[in-house]
């Protein structure tokens, strides 16, 4: 570790008996967790907050609730610690979501999300003026409905009232950061969602911007992952029970902050992590940005200066928990897993495509639908769950197999819900035939972040040193060759084709 430094209000760094905290601003709450610099977790406070659906495929989320529910977990964080240990606080948040600011700073309407599907029209529109090719080459992806860049054309198309009035745009994490400081900054992980930050210059691109006459002006300064983006203002620190002038650190998007609490880092190319949560995520790092001609899968910056794949199955643990609130109310997870393990590998023929909520990786395609096939009077629930499982599986393989052809990765760490049952576990590496890695502890993105505010303030030189911290993996899962599952997974890819031929 490096030597103890200053800052200018006298708070001295370095000391083991230093905390840093984590923030991490998801969809359906806020976590905020306090962390001594050996790695260990002291205290944390999570706060919830509503969803909005004004319109079907539309998903917002009021600021004023962000900055309510982090307040109080803040708060509560700070009543378990003492303020004077406290010497930095690092971002993190669900990405690509849209908060458009008047001159004066003020929200001029609801947040609009990561999973809103409501700007088809916007992306027809900007790939019409900037060719998807030019697209994918300068920020890594095609334009797609859930990023912020379309949000923006979309506003400026359907309310011209609140585009006249945009002077600022910011994504989640990183409002919640100009509360709490005054300070307009993001950092790279998280704005390579947007749809026009330049992946090989990590700064916006002027050129996409101007094509759709929209201003450079409106957004952030881009600072890296670990740089300071301001202070805590004196009033916003004594309602929280901090020390005014704390370090607010950049941190990452969700995924970035998630991988760097879990040591994934593009030093180290063969190891990637999977998430499965309400989503289904692979993240694979890799040191050059190398976009996947087609667009199929993401890539963004790194929050450790690298670059990142991101494979994503929009409906994975949420696919098993629309089952359980349909169709098996009152079952626990856990008895849904006990069911799936009465039925074989393959669940008697029954296949089931998980795009309940449209689908990213690899058919971009917010339209496509679920469904089940091949059921029989013979096919138990059993059956039906483990076909979930399975399809979801399925699912992140046509994601892995083109994340493989541009960055071959030999084992995922797996973490999320889904990743504690060892059923899951084994269906995914068998499906995937890739070794999984389940981690002793895992505590998502707000450990990333504070991790990279380790890093921010000089407690640690670098992100390697400050690995060694984390706790060793201990749960290794080895993939198993199983042909009924090849052969499903062939039957998958048709069966997407094949209902898209048939939507209503």
């Amino acid at each position: 570790m490096n030597e103890v430094v200053q800052w200018e209000y006298g708070v001295q760094i370095g000391s083991m008996g230093d905390i840093v905290i984590g923030l991490d601003l998801g969809t359906g709450g806020v976590r905020a967790i306090a962390v001594d610099l050996q790695g260990t977790l002291i205290a944390q406070a999570v706060e919830n907050y509503p969803l909005l659906t004004p319109k079907p495929g539309w998903t917002e989320q009021s600021p004023s609730d962000w900055i309510n529910a982090s307040f109080s977990a803040l708060s509560t964080l700070a009543q378990q610690v003492s303020r004077d240990r406290v010497i930095a606080l690092g971002l993190s948040g669900q990405m690509h979501g849209m908060v458009p600011l008047d001159a004066e700073g003020q929200v001029i309407r609801p947040a609009i999300l990561w999973n809103d599907q409501r700007t088809g029209s916007a992306v027809a529109a900007i790939e019409a003026i900037i060719p998807r090719s030019d697209l994918i080459q300068r920020t890594g992806n095609p334009a797609i409905t859930g990023f912020q860049l379309p949000k923006l054309v979309w506003l400026s198309q359907e309310e011209p009232q609140a585009f006249e009035r945009l002077r600022h745009v910011l994504l989640p994490k990183d409002y919640l950061g100009y509360v709490l400081t005054g300070d307009r900054a993001t950092e790279p992980s998280d704005a390579s969602g947007t749809g026009c930050l330049n992946l090989a210059s990590r700064q916006w691109d002027a050129d996409i911007l101007q094509g759709l006459n929209l201003s450079a002006e409106w957004f952030p300064m881009v600072i890296e992952s670990t740089a300071i983006a301001g202070r805590l203002k004196p009033e916003i620190a004594e309602r929280l029970g901090l020390l005014a002038g704390l370090p607010v650190i950049a941190g990452g998007g969700d995924n970035a902050a998630a991988a760097i609490g879990l040591g994934i880092s593009s030093n180290n190319l063969n190891q990637g992590s999977l998430s499965i949560g309400t989503s289904g995520v692979i993240f694979v790092p890799c040191d050059r940005p190398i976009p996947d001609p087609q667009g199929r899968v993401h890539l963004f910056c790194h929050a450790d200066g690298g670059y990142h794949l991101l494979g994503v199955t929009l409906a994975a643990g949420g696919a098993l928990r629309w089952y359980r609130d349909t169709l098996a109310t009152g079952i626990a997870f856990e008895d849904l897993m006990l069911l799936a393990e009465q039925s074989p590998a393959g669940a008697h023929g029954v296949l089931f495509l998980p795009h309940l909520a449209g689908e990213r990786s690899p058919y971009l395609d917010p339209d496509a639908r679920g469904a089940w096939v091949n059921l029989s009077l013979a096919h138990t629930q059993a059956d039906m769950v483990r076909a979930v499982l399975e399809g979801v599986a399925f699912g992140l393989r046509e994601a892995l197999d083109v994340v493989n052809g541009i960055a071959p990765v030999q084992q995922l760490t797996a973490t999320g819900g889904g990743a504690r049952s060892p059923l899951w576990l084994q269906i995914l590496s068998d499906v995937l035939q890739t070794k999984l890695v389940a981690p002793k502890a895992e505590e998502g993105a707000a450990y990333g972040a504070a991790i990279l505010a380790m890093v921010g303030v000089g407690a640690y030189p670098d992100l390697n040193s400050a690995f060694a911290i984390l706790p060793q993996s201990n749960q290794i899962v080895e993939p198993q060759p199983n042909s009924t599952y090849e052969a499903a997974l062939l039957r998958h890819k048709l069966l997407y084709e094949a209902l898209k031929t048939v939507r209503c």
